[in-house]
């Protein structure tokens, strides 16, 4: 144990520098002795230093999983988040800054630098504690987010240590990246009953995804007003030209309490952030309105993007029911729309078990197979790490009009056949999404895919929304909180999907609820508002979820307030 002058003392002992350094200093000398066995000598030294250091960050990555306790701190204390702030700025900047003791003796990034072990030493002691543990945790229920299935993260490290641009396709000469991720996404739209959806490729998220999304509707839209004969649309003439060629005054985006991210995908493709209406129901403001979507469709030199929230982010409910999609569909067919679907969270239900339970469930997300583009994220239910966001479209052309990548002789072509000899034409993924640099997301995917089974996954999506409608159930029996949204119909239980929506009854205790609750750091949640009032917005997404064990952790939090 340190000394009661050094910030050190508030940290657990197995977090300890001199603990660390006693595991980290040994490893060299330790991994030499076998490397001496098992490796020709003339591997090199430099060949043997990387060797070592690979098997270090592998216990690095052991000592990490060991830094929480899941069951008690899914949030860091105050302390030691003040003590990580402190100390970054003594190593970064030079700072006087400190929580005791004597500040590092160092000159910043101006310096020598550190050695390797004490730069670890550095990260596991100052930095991991003020982490947290939303990957360790099946109670992490802030925002939505996944944790990090251990096949998954043991590709990403393969992911991280190989460091593959997965931007054209030469499985050749090259890299079988590109096959890896064809295959990983042909799983993943199997998985979600997804078939014709030809367009695929990842992104960093659905946000990515919902730029992805208007971009190509936007493309489609205009496109289908212009004049015969016309040559390229938005992509070429860009979005003035092609408007003004096409008699198109205004391009709106009629939805349903879209997400944020929606109305900045509005204003990165130029369509604008006002250029977002909401049509939703004034009971279910969440559902689509479709005669006010027909109405707005209707409107003479304006050209209309629908999308669809396949979980609206409060409540995680669904813009449409299966019936509704076949309607939209003759709409948007009728007046030349496009169809996009926000299905960050909300398409996974699509996966769940063909069970009675998620009858409801599989109403509301049925006939999503016929929009023209999908946003999903991956580093949500799927579990894989960030970031990864996944986009589908059954129009596949637009994805290669909007994100063609031309005029570089050194890249691979748009298509080219598989290295196996199959005619399976891949494109190259800078020619169909945002990014030329791209990490390979894929592989940490596709391990899940492989690992688990339709089977499988769809249990693991099982357990999360059988947690969160036992939580709602407890809401809504309890005398404290009240379940929301509020005048619903009596089956809101029934339609949980993974996301619960709740308020204190007490006005005073309503007030400080998300705090009272995260203090606590037993749980984790985040705030939101419904109808102007403070709310609590609980989101259950890990792949850890044990439905009995979480379902008491968060009754004993919710009734000790």
């Amino acid at each position: 144990m340190t000394t009661n002058n050094t910030p050190y003392q508030t940290l657990p002992d197995h977090m300890q520098p001199a603990y660390v350094d006693r595991i980290l200093k040994p490893l060299e000398s330790k991994i030499s002795e076998l490397l001496d066995e098992f490796c020709p000598a003339n591997q090199g030294t430099d060949r043997l230093n990387d060797v070592k250091r690979l098997v270090v960050n592998y216990v690095v990555l052991q000592i990490l999983t060991q830094t929480f306790d899941p069951n008690l701190c899914v949030t860091p204390r105050p302390k030691d988040l003040a003590h990580a702030e402190a100390w970054l700025e003594n190593y970064c900047h030079d700072s006087s800054i400190h929580l005791g003791g004597e500040p590092p003796q160092i000159t910043g990034l101006a310096g020598h630098g550190k050695e390797f072990y004490s730069t670890l030493t550095h990260i596991l002691a100052d930095i991991v504690p003020a982490l947290n543990s939303q990957a360790l945790s099946s109670r992490y229920y802030g925002f939505v987010t996944g944790g990090v299935h251990p096949v998954a993260q043991a590709a990403d490290n393969v992911v991280t240590a190989l460091d593959q641009n997965v931007q054209v396709h030469m499985p050749q000469t090259h890299s079988i990246s590109t096959v890896v991720e064809h295959h990983a996404l042909s799983m993943l739209r199997s998985l979600l009953g997804l078939d014709g959806f030809e367009g695929k490729t990842f992104t960093t998220g659905a946000t990515a995804s919902n730029i992805m999304g208007l971009a190509c509707g936007r493309e489609a839209v205009i496109a289908a007003r212009l004049p015969p004969g016309s040559e390229g649309g938005v992509g070429e003439m860009g979005i003035l030209g092609a408007c003004m060629a096409a008699g198109v005054r205004e391009v709106q985006v009629l939805t349903s309490k879209g997400h944020s991210s929606l109305y900045k995908a509005a204003s990165v493709v130029g369509l604008g952030r006002a250029a977002v209406k909401d049509l939703g129901l004034p009971d279910r403001p969440w559902a689509l309105d479709l005669k006010a979507v027909e109405r707005e469709l209707k409107r003479e030199g304006v050209a209309s993007i629908i999308v669809v929230s396949a979980g609206e982010v409060n409540t995680g409910q669904f813009g449409t029911t299966g019936e509704d999609m076949k309607v939209l569909r003759q709409l948007a067919d009728r007046y030349k729309a496009w169809i996009h679907v926000d299905g960050a969270f909300g398409i996974f239900a699509r996966a769940l078990p063909k069970d009675a339970r998620y009858a409801k469930l599989r109403e509301r997300t049925a006939g999503l197979e016929l929009a023209d583009s999908i946003a999903a994220d991956g580093h949500k239910l799927l579990n894989v790490p960030y970031d990864c966001g996944i986009f589908f479209s059954s129009k596949p052309e637009f994805t290669s009009q909007v994100f063609q990548n031309p005029n570089a002789a050194y890249l691979a072509p748009v298509g080219s056949t598989s290295g196996s000899g199959t005619n399976t034409e891949i494109p190259g993924p800078l020619h169909i999404g945002l990014e030329n640099s791209r990490r390979f997301r894929a592989l940490p995917v596709y391990a899940l895919l492989l690992h688990l089974g339709r089977e499988n996954m769809g249990k693991m999506f099982a357990r999360m929304v059988d947690l969160a409608r036992r939580i709602a159930a407890f809401i809504r029996e309890s005398d404290k909180y009240d379940l929301l949204p509020d005048g619903t119909t009596d089956d809101i239980v029934e339609c949980t999907h993974i996301i619960v929506l709740f308020k204190a009854k007490d006005p005073k205790l309503n007030e400080v609820l998300v705090e009272k609750i995260n203090e606590t750091r037993r749980m984790f949640v985040s705030p939101t508002k419904w109808k102007g009032e403070n709310a609590v917005r609980l989101a259950v997404g890990s792949w850890k979820v044990d439905v009995e064990e979480d379902l008491a952790a968060v009754s004993s939090v919710l009734n000790s307030l």
